[in-house]
């Protein structure tokens, strides 16, 4: 949620390539997956006082996730997004790991989705909360995915536990294009609703915002509204940002899909003037739909 990403570059072992089965409704793609073997799994982090990071990739495959910089930790040669490691001693080491560490907020997952679809086969990311929660741990999550509504019975009636989705489109097309193995908008959205009635607390992460596709007015109104009838505790917002691998990622998909957006895009992430400009104008945009949903003070912007 803010650029102070501290990585996870966890010394691994083993390697061995597994096949998976998928649920039906997740879109099929070539995707390499090893079981292998983690020294650590609770890192400090940037983000909270450590990070969790139950795989290494993420089968969701957005277009602008600029996680694809740990595959320098890796000798995988697939495209990102196509590559997955699961760390199967995670729950293990952690046991260990928690005996020893001082208790702070975990978030879950930085580096990756810890509901991404073969969670739903591993049961890796539910092992470690468990965990975490018996022994004291405040956790916050994040997810895309609508199979972290199967963990809510960890969450719900305990204290410390934050859950949040990121959402950026209501487009199912715009969707399908950028975020292509992630959960409908609306899953996402039930996911929050269940949330909060069960007692939990909850948030929205609104990012990264793409110029010109993810920023209109008919898309952040009905984002801002929906997060409002739901009653999410505040909501961070966050540009596109041009980490290493994002506009490498992006570029073919504009080219190819939206050819009239690469020179606006060129602008806005390698000018300064131009993003500043822009950061701005977004920003008053925002705020104006936060006054009229009367949600003005949940709103926390990371530029």
């Amino acid at each position: 949620m803010t650029p102070n990403i501290v990585p996870d570059p966890t010394p691994q072992t083993g390697g061995t390539e597994v096949p998976v089965a998928f649920p039906a409704e997740v879109p099929s793609l070539a995707l390499t997956i090893r079981e292998i073997e983690c020294k650590s799994i609770l890192n400090r982090s940037g983000l909270a006082d450590y990070a969790l990071n139950p795989y290494v990739g993420c089968e969701h495959g957005c277009r602008y996730c600029y996680a694809r910089f740990m595959m320098r930790y890796t000798d995988h040669r697939e495209p990102w997004g196509h590559f997955v490691d699961v760390k199967m001693n995670a729950p293990r080491v952690l046991m260990k790991q928690v005996k020893r560490s001082r208790v702070g907020r975990v978030f879950v997952s930085s580096v990756c989705d810890g509901w991404q679809p073969l969670e739903q086969n591993y049961g890796i990311t539910r092992a470690c909360l468990e965990i975490l929660l018996t022994c004291g741990f405040p956790v916050t999550v994040l997810t895309k995915s609508a199979l972290a509504s199967r963990d809510l019975d960890l969450f719900s009636g305990r204290g410390g536990v934050e859950l949040g989705a990121t959402l950026t489109t209501l487009d199912e097309g715009l969707r399908r294009t950028f975020e292509p193995r992630s959960s409908p908008a609306q899953e996402r959205l039930m996911l929050l609703k269940q949330a909060r009635e069960k007692g939990i607390t909850t948030y929205a992460f609104l990012g990264p915002i793409m110029p010109y596709l993810f920023d209109t007015g008919e898309n952040l109104g009905g984002l801002i509204a929906a997060f409002r009838d739901i009653g999410v505790e505040w909501i961070y917002l966050d540009l596109l940002n041009p980490r290493p691998g994002v506009w490498a990622s992006l570029y073919p998909v504009l080219r190819d899909d939206y050819p009239q957006l690469v020179p606006r895009y060129k602008a806005i992430l390698f000018n300064p003037r131009e993003r500043g400009q822009y950061g701005t104008r977004l920003r008053e945009r925002i705020e104006k739909l936060g006054r009229r949903y009367g949600l003005e003070g949940k709103l926390h912007f990371l530029w």
